[in-house]
């Protein structure tokens, strides 16, 4: 098989660009070097759907991140994932605040953020009970929103797959040779992959891809995030995402409620050499709990009942860098792309797909295409007579596995049945392991699960691969 196109990564933007692409007469595959879709960056993200305020209009990522929110709607109705677009409000604590407040709400008008508004001490509070009564003003974009960012990639992807794009994991690119018109793409396993054009969305190593193709030399630089998620029943749960006004190299450390009723406080924004350190800290506890407070008081680490961090692929440019390669043949490159990138991961298809068909390749669209997927019923979302209903036709839901989140057997088989076989993969599919005790009751149910329907044995189960 020649394809058409070859996506290296499927975080947020590759899964996108393969969606993209989807719609098209191509043979289009994804290269991931984990056994996962989303097992990098993108699992590992605030989910907020950015309100298109906080770039100057002059960067691209101002034109995608406003393109790309306005696509949510849409998708959000056509795949199986969660999406509320409840607002965000940045809070004012001092008269120079303010004034801050103030230039990211003449960004938003320039950008297009439909709504957006300068708030009174009185506006904010009404729109957010919760705020400190010290808050003074602030800005509300009622554009901006909350998602599952794993559950928007696997959407993604699974919808790409229905419609003919091929997703081979356990790719890790070592090797790039172009020969008579088309790459040989050659993983360290010696595996090979031929294709026409590819498509540069590696995140973290995306600088490493360039280098393997002979393109541009740049350096991505992993910034990293410490997050805290607080329980379902903690009392700083607000109505709408809380910022504070930005610094120059971050958007702040914020309270972000989760559409499925927990909250998410931080992340932080601290630059490391490993691309591999996900590690985090009791040191950042105090002072990430320490600034919350003070715009939501009633945030307390006696809520707390998991800690994680993330990696941002950053460049020293402010911007996205997605381009065709001047220096390497077929090869587009998207890099650089952290926030808003999940918001402008929409658009970030759109634009690459038109960066390929200036490169040369052939677009048509397909006539049978299918956007939509078929979602998969949650147990915790539906009434009694409903949960009845389905037992009845399926006695697995009603075996309750995920007690703190109410998944039920047959919705880890179907996660199974997703091509989900690890602990974090099942985690990300259907909650289960993501309540109060973290799997502590539920992970040896949910391993016996996947070694009845998958044939692996004890010793090969792993909880995100090798």
């Amino acid at each position: 098989m020649i394809y058409d196109v070859a996506v290296i990564g499927s975080g947020v933007s590759g899964a996108s660009i393969a969606k993209t692409l989807s719609r098209y007469n191509l043979n289009v595959i994804i290269l991931e070097k984990e056994c996962d879709v989303a097992f990098s960056t993108s699992k590992a993200n605030s989910g907020i759907v950015h309100g298109a305020f906080h770039h100057n209009p002059k960067y691209l990522k101002s034109k995608l991140e406003i393109e790309g929110n306005l696509m949510f709607d849409k998708l959000h109705k056509e795949l199986d994932f969660p999406f509320i677009r409840n607002g965000i409000l940045v809070v004012a604590l001092t008269e120079e605040e303010l004034k801050q407040c103030e230039y990211l709400y003449n960004n938003g008008i320039a950008n297009g953020s439909i709504g957006i508004e300068l708030c009174s001490r009185e506006r904010i509070l009404e729109l957010e009970p919760k705020l400190t009564h010290d808050v003074i003003g602030g800005l509300y974009a009622p554009l901006g929103g909350i998602v599952e960012p794993y559950r928007f990639v696997f959407a993604l992807i699974e919808s790409a797959k229905n419609n003919g794009v091929t997703l081979k994991t356990d790719f890790n690119v070592d090797k790039a040779v172009f020969n008579d018109g088309d790459w040989q793409i050659i993983s360290t396993k010696k595996e090979v992959v031929t294709a026409k054009y590819v498509v540069n969305s590696a995140g973290l190593y995306a600088d490493k891809v360039s280098q393997i193709f002979n393109a541009e030399q740049f350096t991505i630089t992993p910034r990293k995030g410490q997050y805290y998620l607080l329980d379902r029943l903690t009392k700083a749960f607000t109505n709408k995402v809380i910022f504070p006004v930005p610094s120059k190299v971050t958007k702040g450390i914020l309270v972000i409620p989760t559409c499925e009723g927990t909250v998410l406080v931080g992340p932080t924004a601290v630059e490391t050499l490993n691309k591999e350190d996900l590690a985090t800290s009791s040191d950042e506890l105090s002072r990430i709990f320490d600034f919350v407070r003070k715009m939501v008081p009633s945030v307390s680490e006696r809520d707390v009942i998991t800690s994680f961090a993330g990696l941002r692929p950053a460049m020293e440019s402010d911007d996205f860098y997605i381009d065709i390669s001047k220096e390497a043949k077929n090869f587009i490159q998207v890099a650089g792309i952290q926030s808003p990138g999940l918001t402008s991961a929409p658009a970030i298809g759109e634009y690459v797909k038109n960066l390929l068909k200036k490169a040369g390749l052939t677009l048509t669209e397909k006539v049978d295409y299918e956007p939509t997927i078929t979602k998969t019923p949650r147990l915790r979302h539906l009434s009694i007579e409903e949960t009845d209903e389905l037992v009845q036709k399926d006695k697995n839901y009603g075996n309750i596995v995920c007690r703190c989140e109410t998944v039920s057997e047959a919705e880890i088989i179907e996660a199974i049945k997703h091509g989900h076989t690890t602990l974090d993969g099942v985690k990300f599919f259907t909650r289960a392991q993501m309540g109060r005790c973290q799997g502590g009751f539920c992970t040896y149910k949910i391993v016996k699960i996947i070694m009845e329907h998958t044939g692996l044995t004890f010793d090969e189960i792993t909880k995100r691969g090798e």
